[in-house]
């Protein structure tokens, strides 16, 4: 006997297409689905916004002259080129301003050589090729003014293994990535909002075992092994491990605030937002305001700042983005901690309704 297919019931066979996707698309799902539309367009708009016209503006320049009064003329010559692309500041001789670029305080030099046509202009192409070829096409375009030329002088070149000086930023995003996506995993795995602070203690103690293994791999692999940082490789890795930990902290306490969404929140501040205004491809000079500004103050443009200081300038100028990573590190974890001890507290306190009679009320009559 053959047994006939199971067939819908009729009720079921007469809804119409609008009706079953009314049904199966919840406002949730819309919700979260429009979410994802505003992140894709909000990442178009930052990457395009900030890199489809790169300019330098006040770009930090030292100027070195035989006389203080040549030394000044040149600098007011270049602080009056349209669009402000240049903030040259006089030093008193070339071995300053070349300290200084060493040091980061300014990105370029240029000493004026009067008894012939040609100026030595200074730069550091560790700090960006991007940022130093700004400075030389600048200052070129205002010597040919003056009928003279330069002689481009590259005090703190990228290494061989790095070109134009990108392997740092590349080698953030790597950390940050893992960052937030520990954090994401948690949080499928178990929950996007830890029950009580010992959950919520369990979750930043594994995200910081993940870190120092990430800080290390990463590390390893960006310099012994391929070559592209040669920079002190426990500094490296001590950055790394603080770096995927401020974003995984980050991550952990959005979703203590929004659920899963939360994850949408870490991806718009960390890649939407952080990863143009860091500073790689371009760095902070040639970037709009807007992205200029917010860089510094975001895990993705400390940590480049920081990589290329630890790699190329002997660790100098590390104090402010290594105090953001920290500020960053300390206030998620300290939020994800609060945030799960809240919701402990919550569920603990009482309803007021009467709950059902405990062994000592039945025993009591």
């Amino acid at each position: 006997m053959t047994r006939t297919p199971d067939l819908p019931p009729p009720e079921f066979a007469r809804r119409g297409l609008v009706a079953e996707a009314k049904d199966a698309v919840t406002l949730r799902a819309a919700l979260l689905v429009f979410g994802v539309l505003a992140l894709q367009l909000a990442f178009i708009t930052s990457y395009i916004g900030a890199f489809h016209e790169p300019t330098p503006h006040e770009v930090p320049i030292a100027v070195v002259a035989p006389t203080q009064q040549v030394a000044r003329e040149t600098a007011a010559q270049l602080s009056d080129l349209p669009g402000d692309p240049l903030d040259p500041r006089v030093v008193a001789d070339e071995a300053t301003a070349r300290r200084q670029i060493e040091n980061r305080e300014v990105d370029g030099a240029l000493v004026v050589r009067p008894r012939g046509t040609v100026d030595a202009l200074l730069v550091a192409s560790a700090s960006g090729a991007s940022l130093s070829q700004a400075i030389e096409e600048t200052v070129a375009g205002a010597q040919r003014v003056e009928r003279r030329s330069l002689e481009v002088v590259d005090v703190v070149p990228d290494s061989p293994g790095d070109a134009r000086g990108l392997s740092s930023f590349y080698l953030v995003i790597g950390w940050c990535v893992g960052g937030y996506l520990c954090a994401a995993v948690l949080a499928i795995s178990v929950g996007a909002r830890p029950a009580n602070p010992h959950r919520a203690l369990i979750r930043l103690g594994v995200l910081l075992v993940y870190s120092v293994v990430a800080g290390l791999l990463g590390t390893v692999i960006a310099g012994p092994i391929l070559g592209a940082l040669t920079g002190s490789v426990p500094a490296l890795w001590g950055l790394g491990t603080l770096l995927v930990f401020a974003v995984g902290a980050i991550t952990l306490a959005l979703q203590g605030l929004a659920g899963i969404i939360g994850v949408g929140l870490a991806i718009l501040l960390v890649v939407v937002l952080g990863n143009p205004s860091a500073g790689g491809a371009y760095p902070y000079p040639l970037l709009p305001p807007f992205w200029q500004a917010i860089g510094p103050a975001l895990p993705p443009g400390a940590g480049t700042f920081a990589a290329r200081s630890i790699t190329y300038f002997n660790g100098q100028a590390l104090t402010g983005p290594m105090l953001v990573l920290s500020a960053w590190a300390v206030g998620g974890a300290l939020l994800t901690f609060l945030l799960a001890w809240l919701r402990r507290k919550k569920a603990a306190e009482p309803t007021g309704r009467p709950g059902p009679p405990t062994a000592a009320d039945r025993a009591g009559g």
